[in-house]
């Protein structure tokens, strides 16, 4: 008995020593990249008309770009969409002081609540919507005037008209969420978007009669009409868990307010992803974010601190 115990003994430190010379496990990381800009040919508007029609109460518009946030166990990070061959890899088009269709320099925004999530009651998803909407207006640089046109049951949607989604070509406000769509509308934006995208935001543009893109102050960047955003009705939207509503909305938010996607995302060997810097304008759902701070301040404030000044 005593020898067992002796022999115990002896083999404790070195049983010890094994366990303090392990290793921490390393983290294997690995970078998602997004995928090239895909060009895309629009829909001729009804008529035929190669830049798509007139707005019925103002200049001619046509869709510029989208770009679009996918969800985190999708293969690819949010991309964006470039029309008709134009553009590139940035966002190239801001809104201009006095250009608005509704004649002000204040940022207007509608809520088309007629066609809702079929996973939450449309006033849960409306105020999640105005919160987030709120939050943005919120950051001190800025003063945006931003205010809600009330919501009156009109059709919306320049691109989902031209698709067949129903809508109306006919301007709203500067911007404006179109409500949850059919998987199939996802579809057409990238190869399974149905399966990828949560949310995409438009970005439509006053044209010239001769098809190029208005530049009224002449710095540089297309002139903004309106922006569009639209939700996949295919996912499973919740208020505060799952894919929150709010999230989402202030990414597309941000993306209607001129600001691009940023942050680097890393695929770790459990299949989460993680960004760099996080932020709300990453391409990837990563879960809730209701505030924004550092890098979504500072490009909201890159935009808006002047305006309508600028």
């Amino acid at each position: 008995m005593r020898n067992f115990s002796l022999r115990a003994a002896a083999l404790l430190p070195l049983s010890l020593l094994v366990f303090s010379c392990e290793q921490e496990p390393v983290v294997e990381v690995m970078e998602v990249a997004t995928t090239a800009p895909r060009f895309m040919d629009f829909p001729t508007a009804k008529g035929g008309s190669a830049t798509l029609g007139k707005n019925a109460d103002g200049p001619a518009v046509t869709v510029a770009m989208a770009e679009y946030i996918t969800g985190a166990d999708s293969d690819e990070m949010g991309n964006t969409i470039l029309f008709n061959n134009r553009g590139n890899k940035q966002l190239d088009f801001d809104f201009v002081p006095g250009q608005s269709l509704d004649g002000s320099d204040a940022i207007s925004y509608y809520i088309d609540e007629s066609r809702p999530s079929d996973d939450v009651p449309v006033e849960v998803s409306t105020d999640a919507i105005v919160r987030s909407m709120d939050t943005w207006d919120n950051v001190d640089c800025s003063d945006l005037d931003l205010f809600r046109v009330p919501t009156d049951g009109r059709a919306t949607g320049f691109y989902a008209a031209a698709y067949g989604f129903g809508g109306s070509f006919n301007y709203v406000a500067d911007v404006v969420h179109n409500g949850w769509l059919p998987a199939a509308f996802f579809d057409r934006l990238a190869p399974n978007g149905s399966r990828s995208i949560l949310g995409v935001t438009f970005t439509l543009v006053f044209i010239n009669p001769d098809g190029s893109f208005q530049d009224a102050d002449n710095d540089g960047k297309g002139d903004v009409a309106w922006r569009e955003i639209y939700y996949n009705d295919r996912f499973n939207w919740s208020n505060g868990s799952g894919i929150d509503i709010e999230t989402v909305s202030l990414h597309e938010a941000g993306h209607g307010l001129s600001q691009a996607h940023f942050g680097k995302g890393f695929r770790k060997k459990d299949g989460s992803v993680q960004f760099s810097p996080r932020a709300v304008m990453n391409a990837t759902y990563s879960g809730l974010q209701t505030e924004v701070d550092g890098t979504d301040n500072a490009g909201h404030c890159s935009n808006w601190a002047n305006w309508p000044n600028n």
